[in-house]
């Protein structure tokens, strides 16, 4: 079957939309029809050259659709089933799938990260020559064949922008605030960014009832969203020392948490310079390949502090994804929020200029 695709054919080059060639679902596989793709940075890291990649790629990772075909085998989802893409799809066989760290899965380190399916293999080609998906979803296409751990079926009348970003953004940064360092009712918070990942983790920390939440951003436009999402204070970084700003809301001795939704050495080091004796702060963002932090190992020892990451909100996509749409469908997280330009695949790499400008909201492609 021929397709419409976004090709990353290298860094400095835009992306191409060229027609490909998608082959049915193997066993254990599923073949979805895209309603909606999220631009996720995670895609831009690959699109500057700061992550490699095997070239062709078709990008994209954060997306939902329509189940129009499954492999022999599959149980979990039929014909028809509206379904959230994840881009760790779990073995469920692992040390790690089976102690309930699914995110962490052997299978998926091996497979999704090298951008091809269990059997090191991809459905996608270009004048018979491979095409590969980014971390087995490749959402900036028309369809995608992921395994079937990666399609999480979802009610039918979720809006298809809000179950793509549920598939990235959303459950990484409420996932952050929920599962990874679960924050304590009355504590102290601190959210760096506030992008859709950092948003979310502050409608995920607004949920434990904090007494306090601290958005930090350059953007005036993202700390308003900031604010609307849960905030009770927010810093413009471009204005105010972000570290002495936070001490001084929080009383002076710090944030009980701190989470960093950037991916930046700096803003990761401010996580932590930010925190109280006995805090913890959360590395949410991911960095550019090689970038070091410096952080001081007297004071993590005499203050007892903590730095930890968090990889895809510590989910269990089986479960987290339709835990996050009831809290959704709820009112209890207003996930409409996040969704900012909505645009078809032609406009992809308008989406990625916009990215690299500041621009607020999640940008979504929509699928005819």
């Amino acid at each position: 079957m021929h397709m419409k695709g976004a090709v990353f054919n290298g860094p400095g080059t835009p992306l191409q939309i060229a027609e490909l060639s998608v082959s049915g679902p193997q066993p254990g596989e599923v073949m979805v029809r895209m309603t909606a793709s999220g631009v996720c940075h995670s895609d831009y890291h690959v699109v500057l050259g700061e992550w490699a990649a095997q070239t062709p790629l078709v990008l994209g990772h954060e997306g939902a659709g329509i189940v129009v075909e499954v492999g022999d085998g599959v149980t979990d989802v039929n014909v028809g089933d509206s379904v959230a893409l994840s881009w760790t799809p779990s073995c469920r066989r692992c040390l790690y799938c089976v102690s309930g760290r699914p995110q962490l899965c052997t299978s998926a380190v091996q497979n999704a990260y090298r951008n091809v399916l269990p059997d090191g293999t991809t459905r996608l080609s270009r004048g018979g020559d491979p095409v590969y998906s980014y971390l087995s979803v490749g959402s900036f296409a028309e369809y995608a064949v992921v395994p079937e751990s990666g399609a999480i079926k979802i009610a039918d009348d979720v809006s298809p922008a809000i179950a793509a970003l549920v598939g990235c953004a959303v459950t990484t940064g409420v996932g952050a605030a929920m599962n990874t360092v679960p924050v304590a009712p009355g504590s102290t918070v601190a959210v760096i960014g506030a992008g859709g990942v950092g948003l979310s983790a502050i409608m995920g920390a607004r949920l434990q009832s904090p007494a306090t939440i601290i958005a930090v951003d350059l953007s005036e436009e993202k700390l308003e969203l900031a604010r609307r999402a849960g905030a009770t204070h927010t810093i413009n970084a471009r204005e105010t020392d972000v570290v002495g700003a936070i001490k001084e809301i929080s009383g002076g001795d710090g944030v009980e948490y701190a989470f960093e939704a950037i991916g930046r050495a700096g803003t990761i080091e401010q996580a932590y310079a930010a925190l109280a004796p006995g805090g913890t702060a959360v590395v949410v963002g991911q960095v550019p390949s090689g970038v070091k932090i410096s952080i001081d190992p007297m004071a993590m020892s005499g203050r007892e502090l903590t730095l930890t990451g968090s990889n895809y909100g510590s989910s269990r996509p089986s479960v987290d994804f339709n835990r996050i749409l009831g809290l959704h469908s709820s009112g209890a997280l207003d996930l409409e929020l996040l969704v900012g330009d909505r645009i078809p695949l032609a406009d992809i790499n308008e989406a990625f200029t916009a990215m690299g400008s500041g621009a607020t909201g999640r940008t979504v492609i929509e699928f005819p």
